[in-house]
């Protein structure tokens, strides 16, 4: 599968390019610098062994890409889905956004719509599917692939096939995806992000994840 990164050259987004195409999928990531996503693609194929990633500007890469997964920060979602929205139309979208403010104040504010996930989902319009995942999968615990990663997998959305699909793209990681429901859970759910911050911060690591308990190993 053809799997689009927009924002990809950050931490979180290589991390998730390297993962899949560590699975065998095909990466594009993409960039407001398509030089710097090229040299970007350029480490995950060398890290792989395989010329499994390009890369490209957001919109292209948009258009390339059978999924598409928003690794953006949060200040640059509404400009970059204006450019990409008839690219994503009748796509799955996975929105990894969180809407995170460092340097003072609030560490986390839920926009006026709920949510990131939910602001895509009326940006780009009904025809896009957008699910809400990976927020909680710590970017150090995506590259680090000597072991396993001990989180779960929350996932949030309205169309029932497309988090079907994103639960395999976890599986294919090593995840246990877990269906949180629908995508007006996502405001809580980019809201755990804020949490895991804060434990990063006090215990002095940066890995911290959530796994939930009570439930089969397997689902």
């Amino acid at each position: 599968m053809k799997i689009a990164i927009l924002g990809g050259t950050g931490e979180e987004g290589m991390g998730l390019g390297l993962g899949w195409a560590q699975a065998g999928h095909r990466i594009i990531i993409g960039s407001r610098r398509p030089e710097r996503a090229e040299s970007k693609a350029g480490e995950i194929s060398k890290a792989v062994g395989k010329a499994l990633a390009g890369g490209a500007t957001n919109p292209k890469a948009a258009r390339e890409g059978e999924v598409v997964v928003l690794a953006l920060p949060y200040p640059a979602l509404a400009h970059t889905l204006a450019e990409v929205k008839d690219a994503c139309s009748e796509k799955i979208v996975v929105s990894c956004v969180v809407p995170l403010t460092f340097g003072g104040g609030r560490l986390y504010t839920p926009p006026p719509s709920g949510s990131a996930a939910e602001e895509a989902q009326a940006l780009l319009g009904s025809r896009a599917k957008v699910v809400a995942a990976f927020h909680h999968i710590a970017a150090r615990e995506l590259r680090a692939r000597d072991h396993p990663i001990d989180c779960d997998l929350l996932i949030c959305g309205d169309d029932e096939a497309a988090k079907e699909l994103v639960a395999d793209l976890g599986r294919a990681m090593g995840l246990r995806p877990l269906d949180a429901g629908p995508l007006e859970n996502a405001g809580p759910l980019e809201g755990i992000t804020a949490i895991l911050v804060a434990l990063n911060r006090r215990y002095k690591v940066k890995s911290a994840g959530i796994r939930i308990t009570g439930l089969p190993p397997t689902i």
